[in-house]
């Protein structure tokens, strides 16, 4: 029988905290290469010549038509496609305990795009404006880089993704004013990173939130804006390319709204 003040009894007793603190410290080799990933954004972030933001804002959305005296009300009014994502999306957390890290943010970020694209668009003439609009669709960003982390590579992943996309999205919204280099980096880096990670196979436990889903509609999001005009006389003036881009890229939520779908059988009447 081991006595009291066995040194082996205590080191063995030990042991375990030690390991498990030094096992969250290593990295894994997804997780070595999102670091790498990210790291190589930084810094093309910092030494990438900057892009002047007053050169390319440039306002040209081609509905300009007001509705219930609306101005723009087709850019305008199609952001309520946000709001009802976001909240929906809330909804759906409330009944899930094993939502993925960024989830809640994501849908916050919604909500705020709702308010801030809807704010920027009832008077695009003033550039000021886009940090408003821009503001929201990084907190969005971040959520969804979080949600993508958590599910492909770790739960603490998607909580550093979360963390650094948040600060770095909400800096580079900010210093668009001037420079909108970190603005294209985080946007269109952050969304390569993503298409990694939807290329990635998830992780044990992890949800199953079909990130290719989510860059799909984000991708015709994108389209569409380029092609606000030529929408706009194709369906003879009904609607412009930039008003569907706001419902695609609302629709973008449609795909982790429904991997939270409730999965208990439905309560009884009785």
């Amino acid at each position: 029988m081991p006595r009291a003040n066995d040194p082996a009894q205590e080191t063995g007793a030990t042991l375990p905290s030690v390991f498990r603190r030094y096992q969250f410290f290593a990295l894994q080799i997804r997780e070595k290469y999102l670091l790498g990933a990210f790291f190589v954004l930084a810094l093309a972030a910092v030494l990438a010549p900057a892009l002047p933001a007053a050169g390319w804002h440039i306002p040209h959305f081609v509905d300009t038509r007001a509705w219930l005296g609306v101005p723009n009300a087709g850019d305008v009014l199609s952001n309520l496609a946000f709001l009802a994502m976001g909240v929906w999306g809330t909804e759906r957390l409330r009944a899930r305990n094993d939502a993925p890290v960024g989830a809640s943010w994501f849908f916050v970020g919604l909500i705020l795009t709702c308010l801030g694209s809807g704010f920027y668009h009832l008077a695009p003439d003033l550039p000021q404006r886009l940090i408003a609009d821009r503001l929201g669709m990084a907190v969005a960003f971040a959520g969804f880089l979080g949600i993508a982390a958590s599910e492909r590579i770790s739960a603490r992943a998607g909580e550093a993704v979360l963390v650094l996309m948040m600060v770095a999205g909400l800096l580079a919204a900010w210093v668009a004013r001037e420079n909108l280099t970190p603005w294209v980096i985080v946007q269109f880096g952050g969304m390569a990173v993503a298409v990694g990670l939807a290329l990635t196979k998830p992780r044990p436990g992890a949800l199953g939130v079909p990130l290719g889903g989510v860059i799909f509609f984000y991708v015709l999001a994108k389209l569409f804006e380029l092609g606000d005009a030529t929408i706009f006389e194709a369906t003879g003036h009904l609607v412009s390319g930039h008003t569907l881009k706001h419902l695609s890229a609302a629709m973008a939520a449609w795909p982790v709204i429904r991997a939270l779908r409730p999965t208990g059988p439905a309560p009884s009447p009785h």
